[in-house]
């Protein structure tokens, strides 16, 4: 059986299909690696690094009230889970007439946050529920506002069985 000779064509075929196999591949690789997890932890940096002040200056104002807040989320087999949150000021009395709200955010997808909205369900007692909240890590964030003016802010990692 004779072979058929390498010519000048058929290198070239071979060279053009070796790299664009090579670049389609490389280019579907980098369209799911930025579809699936942008590396972004806020949408502007550069608005957020403008707030930073602001965001300092509130802190130092939330730890000069020194309101004890706690929370407590419970997520039940269904899915849904209960966040109640108890605000007292230094005196240990309730702070109530605030609007609370809370978020679990998942520390790697921000596309899988959760908002939960809470609701005065006693004197200074906030209660509010989340549906179909998968069990894993996410960080609780925990707002509360006065008069349109925040003034409380609370992140912590909590793990949900």
């Amino acid at each position: 059986m004779a072979s058929k000779p390498l010519t000048g064509t058929k290198v070239f075929l071979m060279l053009v299909a070796f790299f664009g196999i090579v670049i389609s591949v490389n280019v579907t690789m980098a369209k799911l690696a930025i579809s699936t997890l942008p590396g972004t932890d806020v949408d502007s940096p550069y608005a957020a690094g403008l707030a930073y002040d602001r965001e300092i200056s509130a802190a130092h104002d939330q730890a000069a009230r020194k309101w004890k807040v706690s929370a407590h989320i419970e997520r039940y087999p269904d899915g849904n889970a209960v966040l109640q949150v108890e605000a007292r000021d230094a005196a240990g009395q309730p702070v109530t007439g605030l609007k609370f709200g809370g978020r679990l955010e998942r520390p790697t997808d921000k596309r899988a946050d959760l908002a939960v909205e809470l609701a005065e369900a006693g004197i200074g007692i906030y209660r509010g529920n989340a549906a179909s909240v998968a069990p894993g890590q996410w960080d609780l964030v925990i707002e509360g506002d006065a008069k349109g003016d925040r003034v409380f802010l609370s992140r912590n990692r909590v793990i949900l069985n």
